[in-house]
């Protein structure tokens, strides 16, 4: 990632007639909210002086406590390229500041720094994060929006004319390289209309601000070809649905602390710990990585959905897998992720999991080579096969139960989280389905 001064920025906003500045930031349940300034305000915005109201973000704080300030990441200037040549729109990717001066507890972004400050304290210097986000393209009508027909009847690595999205997904990946992604893959995924455009790992905090930063370019690239883009985890039945799988690693300077020659499988006992750790909490931060109630019709056996907490270095039905890299490239992949996540809160509790495993010398189970969707319930009990929550409000339960993976998220965080999700499935609990009237209309 490029490393910008405020000099930088002020030239380069003026070379390239730069009119307008997003300062971006992402409220509670990921979504990207921003504060459009013109250039003229660009020197208040670097100066930390720029205000907006709190209480209207969700999840952030009451009406009597608004006032809040946004102190920009200068290394997150961005020019977005499909901007006119009249006047182009930059962004600054900011963390959330009280008026006293102290980061908000609310901030996604400014937690997952608070974790990371936990992992230096033991040793570690970076944590890092590549991630495999999946998305669907879908026609839109004649009014611009959104239909249920697919753009394409392609499926794993297909090309054109099967795959009608490859144009869509070429453009999205020239954008993406204008703006200094380094992509190491674009394919069609195993369901018609579904794409996955890889890029290169970096550190959690520059690889969570990449997954926002993408998924507003995909959405905008889609629209420019008459189509829309969603990371909404299960948009069809009987179907794959999208995941966001995580291959995380953490190093002390340039060593890769996962790595040991001399380990089992080559991993390293700090990797052995961490995936301990992940197993052991994966039940309780399953409600931050797959936070919606459409999250779980993906979390079901049969589409490639991890939904049993195990580990492997062979195949693709567990919770974990070990990817076959190693030296540098040793990394432990979590592939219960969905892109509906919140990349900071997701990272902060894979993170606080994976270190307690550390802290506490955590030992994991025996790895799990057969496919997991073949063994029936007493199979998997004999080998400590547990299943993730089934609901997202049998994983707030859980959730709730655990002090590890709540202290992840700190008090703040926790409560607004915790409250608008048990809101959002009481209204899908008392909502009354088609597949009901389906079902019973005429039976009963």
């Amino acid at each position: 990632m490029a490393k910008y001064t405020r000099e930088d920025i002020t030239r380069l906003a003026k070379e390239e007639n730069v009119k307008y500045i997003r300062l971006q930031f992402t409220d509670i349940l990921g979504t990207i909210k921003n504060v459009e300034i013109p250039v003229s305000q660009l020197d208040k915005a670097l100066d930390n002086k720029m205000m907006f109201d709190g209480s209207s973000i969700e999840g952030f704080v009451r009406i009597e406590e608004s006032d809040m300030y946004l102190y920009p990441d200068l290394n997150t200037w961005v020019i977005f390229p499909w901007t006119s040549e009249k006047g182009k729109v930059a962004r600054l990717i900011c963390d959330i500041y009280n008026t006293d001066g102290t980061p908000f507890e609310g901030d996604p972004r400014a937690n997952l720094k608070r974790i990371l400050a936990e992992m230096k304290e033991l040793g570690f210097t970076d944590f890092n994060l590549g991630p495999e986000p999946e998305f669907f393209l879908f026609k839109l009508d004649e009014k611009g929006e959104p239909t249920l027909e697919l753009n394409d009847k392609g499926g794993y690595f297909d090309l054109a004319p099967t795959d009608l999205g490859e144009n869509c997904r070429r453009d999205i990946v020239l954008e993406l390289e204008e703006m200094g992604f380094e992509i190491e893959a674009s394919h069609h995924e195993v369901a018609p209309g579904q794409h996955e455009i890889d890029f290169k790992y970096a550190d959690a905090i520059t690889a969570c601000d990449h997954i926002q930063t993408f998924k507003l370019v995909v959405k905008t690239i889609a629209r420019k070809h008459g189509l829309h883009a969603t990371f909404m985890p299960k948009p069809l039945f009987g179907v794959n649905g999208s995941g966001m799988h995580c291959n995380v690693s953490l190093f002390r300077g340039k060593e890769n602390a996962f790595y040991d020659t001399s380990g089992n499988l080559e991993l390293s006992e700090t990797a052995e710990q961490f995936i301990a750790g992940v197993i052991k909490h994966a039940p309780a931060f399953t409600a931050v990585t797959n936070p919606t109630v459409n999250s779980y019709k993906r979390l079901v056996p049969g589409y490639e959905a991890p939904c049993y907490v195990a580990w492997s270095a062979k195949n693709r039905s567990p919770l974990i897998r070990i990817p076959a890299s190693r030296g540098v490239s040793t990394r432990v992949e979590v592939r219960s992720v969905d892109p509906a996540a919140n990349p900071y809160l997701a990272l902060a509790v894979l993170l606080k999991a994976g270190l307690d495993g550390i802290k506490n010398k955590m030992t994991p189970p025996n790895p799990v080579d057969r496919n997991i969707y073949v063994m029936n319930k007493e199979e998997r009990e004999e080998a400590g096969i547990v299943d993730l929550p089934a609901t997202l409000a049998a994983a707030l339960d859980v959730l709730k139960s655990n002090e590890v993976i709540c202290s992840a998220l700190g008090s703040h965080l926790l409560e607004h989280f915790v409250e608008a999700k048990e809101i959002e499935w009481d209204m899908f609990r008392t909502q009354v389905h088609p597949w009901e009237r389906e079902q019973y209309m005429t039976m009963y």
